[in-house]
């Protein structure tokens, strides 16, 4: 069984794709395009891509090893282990976006062994975002204490605990996490911008490795798949229940309902789905899971519209191998909502991005570190109810929702992104 991965990379405008599926007791694998277009390397399924924030499931897996091992417990304070973390933040809090801690805080501590230290001790110095526990908001920076946290119980640095508790186990040998290992394979460089040329910037920051940093080809993220479809892996079976167990509901359904312990949590035809996705410097990756059929695919890209090429993979191949059609993209209603956004216009600001929204259009301004790589961006909104619309850039082709609510405590919030921003203005 193949996919039309040619004709979708072409249509996509993705430069490269690699993409893996568990089917009839074996990996399938297929790629095309290129690595590098200044370079005309070939993308081959042993090819190495940036695998983004699909690593937070693989740091969630080695916290759960932990807890299996009773030094830890999911309601642990962090600052059991990291006394600068506000008492308040569990481990649950880091694994289900809960924590407050700053989402976008991308802070560079350097190439060293130290980096994680040295990230946790900046991150504790900032305020919460928001209470621990009072809304879903997804955070890069809470998987970088995680990290820590794995480093301080077991006494060695992420990468290396990485590799004895779930690399070597499961006898994966494509996947890294340092550019001087992943630099001895074929290895793709991420595209940006209208003319989908290399990156200025290969990877992100050591310091965000426990959220984003993991390089892999699609068949060992399958091969990591099929711990959460089949059992068999470092995991035990209470582990891995655990993680698909939903925790959180999300104020809008961007990639599914709700979070788990690192997945997202979706249900197609009545199906539980785990997956994730990442980011990164013009790469990105999708992993999904379908346990009760046993069925795994990963799909890697290194540029152009990756959201649209992600949906029509999966449109083509879940119904063959699950008998399952992923949710079609939403759409404006029509006829159009009798709600407008009026009441909801305003300046919303977090740590690393500044939202501005208009009765119908969200300004979007990244204001991390990385802000130099990402120009501010324009939505168009369309009301979807009272509370609730969807936003597109002209141009693209899929719509991503959002919301407007209050905390508890009635301060107003905006979540878009997966992310939950405060109303200053």
């Amino acid at each position: 069984m193949t996919i039309r991965l040619a004709e979708l990379i072409e249509e996509f405008q993705v430069p490269g794709a690699s993409t893996a599926y568990w089917h009839d007791g074996e990996i399938h694998r297929q790629a095309g395009g290129l690595l590098n277009r200044d370079t005309g390397v070939e993308a081959t399924p042993g090819s190495l891509f940036q695998i983004g924030s699909v690593t937070k499931v693989w740091t969630t897996a080695m916290i759960m090893l932990l807890i299996e091992q009773g030094r830890l417990t999911l309601g642990t304070p962090v600052s059991e282990v990291l006394p600068e973390i506000d008492p308040s933040v569990t481990i649950e809090h880091l694994l289900t976006h809960t924590s407050g801690l700053d989402g976008d805080f991308f802070h560079d501590t350097g190439r060293g062994d130290d980096c994680l230290e040295k990230y946790v001790t900046a991150i504790a110095a900032r305020p919460l975002a928001h209470p621990a526990g009072a809304t879903h908001s997804y955070s890069n920076g809470g998987f970088s204490v995680a990290g820590r946290v794995v480093e301080v119980i077991t006494g060695k640095v992420w990468d290396t605990a990485l590799r004895d508790q779930l690399v070597t186990p499961l006898g994966l040998t494509g996947t890294w996490t340092l550019p001087e290992d992943v630099l001895r394979f074929r290895a793709a460089t991420g595209h940006l911008g209208d003319a989908n040329d290399p990156t200025p910037t290969w990877g992100i920051m050591r310091s965000n490795s426990p959220a984003g940093q993991i390089c892999a080809t699609a068949a060992d993220l399958v091969r990591f798949g099929r711990t959460f479809a089949a059992g068999g892996g470092p995991l035990s079976e209470e582990s891995v229940r655990a993680m698909a167990k939903p925790r959180v509901e999300v104020p809008a359904r961007v990639y599914g309902t709700h979070w788990g312990l690192g997945w997202i949590l979706d249900t197609w035809d009545g199906t539980p789905v785990l997956l994730h996705g990442g980011n990164t410097i013009g790469q990105a990756a999708m992993l999904w899971v379908v346990p009760s059929t046993g069925t795994v695919i990963a799909l890697l890209a290194n540029g152009g519209d990756t959201d649209g090429f992600f949906h029509a993979v999966a449109a083509d191949l879940f119904p063959r191998l699950a008998g399952l059609r992923p949710p079609s993209p939403p759409q404006p209603p029509d006829p159009p909502s009798e709600h407008d956004l009026a009441a909801h216009e305003g300046v919303y600001e977090r740590t690393g991005a500044r939202i501005t929204v208009r009765t119908a259009e969200l300004i979007y301004e990244n204001t991390s570190d990385l802000a130099d790589l990402q120009p501010p961006m324009s939505f168009d909104l369309v009301p979807t109810g009272e509370h609730r619309f969807l936003a597109r850039r002209p141009g693209d082709r899929l719509w991503t929702p959002g919301a407007f609510y209050s905390l508890r405590d009635g301060s107003p919030h905006l979540y878009f992104g997966v992310r939950s921003t405060p109303k200053t203005s």
